[in-house]
């Protein structure tokens, strides 16, 4: 049964054929111009590592490719919108749909749809793939492209730029492996101050474990900061108030975990009394950012009514693009302050979605309905 709501079968193919072509012809356009400049600042540093060539270039691209789609394919979407809108207001397509009796809501219809099933499909694509390229990447980077240690266990993820606290004393580790007390620590610093906050010596060591209590260096270099020296030690176990539970907690990465684990570790972290602010707010930002390429069809749209001989089909274009372009500003501005308890997660999440998508039925409305 037909939908009035939808135009016709065959229209509705056609205009959801013409947009996904289109938003699949710009997000590959936009991930290759962005990879390329992005391989232009990373090669040198992957190539300087002894070891490293070509086959850590490509994996170092396989990895970047989906942040990069995952990233900008809202964009990718607001784009098409914009391509397939015009060409269709130029060729009067749009004119014979409006004599055809279609109402704007109508002629949007098939690119809402399509827009709707990208927008699930982004959800999948970055639960599934982008989290663990996230998670890949950074151990990789914090190993400085060298080789990453390997996950201790079923369920212990690597994970990068450990900062922990000790009282005055701070300890510090490039990567973080396992989960308990199975936890490894690599490229690891002690660094231990002074009532007064001075730093008055500094112990580096490749690699620490856990000493119940407390964290066993091997193989550590002292250096004594008033003194400017430095002298190999035995092994040392340094932080024991620091608790495999409490290093779990705090040096969990939300872009790095799915929507089902952050779930899990947000409750952790109620259960140790600890601040979620900025996890909740991208808890529910998975949610909002896939559904905003829900908004790209709507808020594009003024540039497909309108007659194109009027000469300001080009402004209304622009128009379009400033106001997609105006909701990522603000989406990422609320999840800035939603991070760090400016706004409520929710309100940070899903504020900026719902005023703009006010805003693009009250533009469509005013200009065509």
């Amino acid at each position: 049964m037909q939908l009035d709501f939808f135009p016709s079968r065959t229209l509705t193919l056609y205009l959801a054929k013409l947009f996904v072509v289109r938003i699949f012809a710009v997000l590959v356009m936009l991930v290759l111009v962005l990879l390329a400049l992005d391989l232009l600042a990373a090669t040198g540093d992957i190539l300087a590592v002894p070891g490293n060539g070509q086959a850590e270039i490509a994996r170092y691209a396989s990895l970047r490719t989906p942040q990069l789609a995952s990233r900008f394919l809202p964009y990718s979407v607001l784009l098409a919108t914009l391509i397939t809108l015009v060409t269709l207001n130029q060729n009067s397509e749009v004119v014979a749909m409006k004599a055809a009796g279609m109402s704007a809501h109508q002629v949007l219809a098939p690119l809402l749809l399509t827009a709707a099933l990208v927008a699930v499909v982004s959800f999948g694509f970055n639960e599934r793939i982008v989290t663990r390229a996230n998670a890949t990447l950074k151990a990789w980077e914090a190993a400085e492209y060298g080789a990453v240690p390997e996950s201790v266990g079923s369920t212990g993820g690597v994970r990068s730029n450990v900062y922990l606290t000790d009282g005055r004393n701070i300890l510090s580790a490039a990567t973080l492996s396992g989960r308990g007390e199975g936890i490894v620590l690599t490229n690891v610093t002690w660094y231990e101050r002074a009532a007064s906050g001075i730093i008055r010596e500094q112990i580096r060591a490749p690699r620490a474990t856990y000493a119940a209590p407390g964290w066993r260096l091997e193989n550590p270099v002292r250096f004594d900061v008033a003194g400017a020296t430095s002298e190999q030690s035995q092994a040392l176990v340094v932080g024991k108030t620091l608790s495999p539970a409490r290093i779990d907690l705090q040096s969990v990465d939300p872009d790095s975990q799915s929507f089902w684990e952050l779930s899990e570790t947000i409750d952790a972290f109620d259960a140790a009394g600890r601040n979620t602010n900025e996890m909740r707010a991208k808890w529910w930002h998975r949610l909002s950012g896939p559904l905003s390429a829900l908004l790209m069809p709507l808020l594009g749209s003024i540039a497909a009514f309108g007659l194109a001989r009027s000469g300001q089909l080009f402004v209304r274009a622009i128009i379009g693009m400033a106001l997609g372009f105006a909701y990522f500003v603000v989406d990422n501005a609320a999840l800035a302050m939603g991070s760090f308890g400016g706004y409520p997660p929710f309100l940070a999440a899903w504020a900026p979605f719902f005023l703009f998508l006010l805003l693009g039925e009250t533009v469509l409305i005013r200009t065509e309905e």
